[in-house]
């Protein structure tokens, strides 16, 4: 049996490395890893992570697959919802980019192990919110919606986005681990990551409100 790729997979392609690439929570947690712990610490937490975003994917999926299949009212509301959502991410991301900048330097002096990482790196993927409203509301835009196969399409979309993350995040850590001492003694570079992954939060949230009106 073939799998059921949405129609504007191509596109959704486009979206999910946008906001795999802006640096937020994922991104600063796997970062900070690497900064404090080096390379290996930081692809066993990025390992984890995806397999969180995963998992978090696949709840969203049965949870709001035949949902989204029967109404088209949900449709829009969880566009709306999550647009919203998104651009309050963006704008507090941007308003305590410092003091987020400032706990990832300070990570402890403890290595943790790989299982310990992958551990961490699985509940920060589970819990991120910007992953939770990426898979609940920017998900639904890319199904076909007289399809019988909504639910399989967000399976397919969310693997996708793990696969996608585990490459793009494993990049950032391995290059944050190589350039550690750089990154650790400039905070402000933090800032200025996390600045921009708010501001990419709200563009993409504001794509999503015009989207659905």
């Amino acid at each position: 049996m073939l799998l059921a790729f949405p129609a504007r997979y191509p596109e959704y392609l486009i979206a999910a490395m946008i906001i795999i690439l802006a640096p937020g929570p994922s991104v600063l947690f796997i970062i900070a890893r690497a900064i404090a712990w080096g390379r290996a610490t930081a692809i066993a937490s990025v390992a984890g992570n995806v397999t969180g975003a995963f998992t978090l994917s696949l709840a969203v999926a049965f949870g709001l697959g035949p949902i989204l299949q029967a109404s088209e009212l949900a449709f829009i509301g969880v566009q709306l919802l999550g647009g919203l959502y998104l651009i309050y991410l963006g704008l507090d991301a941007i308003k305590h980019s410092r003091i987020h900048a400032d706990d990832m330097v300070n990570q402890g002096d403890i290595r943790p192990s790989n299982l310990r990482s992958i551990k961490d790196g699985f509940w920060v993927g589970a819990l991120n919110p910007k992953g939770l409203v990426f898979f609940a509301a920017i998900l639904p835009q890319f199904v076909d919606k007289g399809s019988d196969s909504v639910t399989e399409q967000l399976i397919i979309m969310g693997a996708t986005f793990a696969i996608l993350a585990f490459f793009s995040d494993g990049t950032w850590g391995l290059i944050a681990g190589t350039v550690r001492q750089w990154l650790a003694t400039s905070p402000q570079r933090l800032v200025l990551m996390r600045r921009i992954g708010g501001i990419v939060m709200i563009t993409l949230g504001i794509f999503t409100l015009t989207s659905a009106i």
